[in-house]
């Protein structure tokens, strides 16, 4: 008679997480691997002697769970654990935020886009080490029509199917996961763009404006069963507090909310917006750029029509905690957002806030009319990275806007932006066979100047020669009245994946901003020989600048974080 031993603990499946962090609370996350109780606990020591906790049923365990813990102190590091019935544990830690008072260096990193078929993400695996107080998950955090390989023809559309996508990211391939890794050692703060749920869609829509990809439930797509779905699965797997919006608008009540705002001390705060869940239906994009009067078309609807992309609540929301910031006379003003905010142009401006061009005329009107200085948009979603000052229209007016955006990311998405840009330049006309081919032979080399002599020059030179016709503000910050310098590369980063991180000098208000990236590739790169160099690739900075902070007033620190 043999007899088997019991097979020894291990980690949990996805390791554990923090999130939605103050500095008095937070969430720890994970998911376990048997059915049966799993227990969380937090302590100030890693021997546990003293900790709070508690623990939960799993009956599921394709569902993650999470623990709220309360009652914490600020500015501390916590380390915690989640066990599952079985034995299998992971840990990790955190730090609270600083008191709402407080004085104090900030740092946190942000990016978006990542496909699951070409995990494990190499780009993110030097965050752990960078001693961020937090990282942002700023959307696209699956991707709903792609899955274990390139075009499958799977979209999903159920819990289930969702649940698998946000699985397949956060589960080890070829030995490494990097999310994993992230989500152990920094808190996390996560929103939605449009991929969590499907591609492009509108919440605030009605359903019947989407009917192929949409059931018609309800009165708006945020009401319908895939929307919820989405939803749902997005909030299971991210360690985040369950909110809801109470409105007496319709378009809100009783929604998910995602909407956050923190305050990081005297130095800085940030607030997260929800682009996706409230916003109107797209216009039809321009289709012929050389076609003056559907350019022209496009521009005044964008511009005149009372369309929105983050719904009435959450824009006055975000407005009163911009006055809020500038009343307590907190230094850096972030908001995250993950459609960028920036005009480059007609071509694909449908679903940026470009498109949107009302709403985004009056929310930067708002802000330099209120004198809100030192506002920063951090953005993401083009796959690509590209700073640019923020202009916008009174009239027929454009003003300069002493904010200023930066495009983050992306982790991990086939192919990044610059070539994917420089194809559709090539297949609309905007450049010819020679120039694709120039474009080609160029090295991937960052520089401060705008001589075309780099694969990043070019393609800012494609985009700044097709906003020329519309007065725009050419990519950058030379030249505006953002006080800023280049230490490293350009400000643009388009042939790489990565991420941005933020470090703020509390004593001096300098914004040094720094783009850590890796060389691109793709689903059949990991399949081939290369993928042991792939898996090697260590995150280099690929792009750098620093931005001196305007003098604000000193302010009210009243109240708590």
């Amino acid at each position: 008679m043999s007899i088997t031993a019991p097979a020894a603990a291990g980690e949990l499946p996805n390791g554990v997480a923090s999130g939605d962090v103050t500095a008095n609370s937070a969430v720890i996350w994970a998911r376990a691997a048997v059915s049966g109780r799993m227990k969380f606990e937090i302590a100030t020591g890693k021997n546990f002697k003293s900790y709070i906790g508690t623990a939960i049923n799993v009956s599921d365990t394709a569902v993650p769970h999470k623990f709220h813990a309360t009652g914490l102190l600020p500015d501390r590091i916590y380390e915690y654990r989640a066990t599952d019935a079985a034995g299998n544990r992971s840990a990790g830690r955190f730090r609270t935020l600083p008191q709402t008072c407080a004085t104090s260096d900030v740092r946190f990193g942000v990016s978006g886009d990542w496909r699951g078929e070409i995990a494990p993400y190499p780009s993110i695996r030097n965050v752990p080490d960078r001693g961020l107080q937090f990282f942002v998950e700023l959307g696209d955090t699956i991707y709903a029509e792609r899955y274990s390989g390139p075009e499958t023809g799977i979209v999903a559309s159920t819990l289930a199917d969702y649940r698998a996508r946000h699985t397949e990211v956060l589960t080890a391939r070829y030995g490494m996961n990097t999310w994993k890794d992230l989500r152990a050692t920094t808190p996390v703060f996560a929103m939605i763009d449009d991929h969590e749920v499907v591609n492009d869609f509108a919440g605030g829509a009605a359903p019947g404006t989407d009917p192929t990809r949409f059931d018609q439930t309800g009165n708006f797509i945020n009401e319908t069963n895939r929307y919820k779905a989405g939803m749902r699965a997005f909030s299971d797997f991210m360690p985040i507090v369950d909110q809801t919006w109470s409105s007496a608008d319709p378009r809100f009540n009783g929604k998910p909310k995602l909407y956050r705002s923190r305050i990081l001390g005297k130095t800085a705060m940030f607030a997260m917006v929800d682009a996706r869940s409230f916003r109107d239906t797209e216009l039809p994009g321009v289709t012929d750029l050389t076609n003056t009067t559907e350019i022209t078309n496009f521009l005044v609807a964008s511009a005149t029509q009372a369309r929105t992309l983050l719904g009435g609540d959450q824009l006055a929301q975000l407005k009163a905690d911009l006055l809020d910031a500038k009343a307590r006379g907190i230094q850096w003003k972030f908001v995250m957002l993950p459609e960028p905010v920036q005009n480059l142009g007609v071509l694909a401006a449908s679903d940026r806030y470009e498109g949107y061009a009302r709403e985004r005329n009056d929310l930067l009107k708002f802000i330099a009319d209120n004198a809100i200085d030192n506002v920063v948009f951090v953005t993401a979603d083009l796959h690509g990275t590209m700073v640019n000052n923020l202009t916008y229209d009174v009239g027929n007016t454009r003003l300069a806007s002493k904010a200023w955006e930066i495009v983050t990311g992306a982790v991990a998405f086939e192919d990044p932006f610059g070539p994917t840009i420089v194809d559709l330049a090539k297949q609309v006309g905007l450049i010819d066979n020679s120039q694709y081919t120039y474009y080609l032979s160029l090295p991937t080399a960052p520089d401060a100047d705008a001589t075309v002599n780099d694969k990043d020059d070019f393609v800012a030179s494609v985009i700044n020669s097709s906003m020329s016709g519309l007065s725009y503000d050419p990519l950058g910050l030379a030249g505006s009245n953002v006080p800023a310098k280049l230490t490293k590369g350009g400000y643009e980063a388009m042939h790489s994946y990565g991420w941005t991180e933020f470090a703020i000098n509390a004593k001096s208000g300098k914004l040094t901003v720094t783009t850590w990236g890796i060389a691109p590739y793709g689903y059949d790169d990991l399949q081939s020989n290369a993928r042991n160099q792939i898996l090697a690739r260590k995150p280099a900075i690929v792009s750098q600048f620093e931005v001196n902070a305007a003098a604000v007033p000193a302010g009210n620190c009243r109240g708590a974080n």
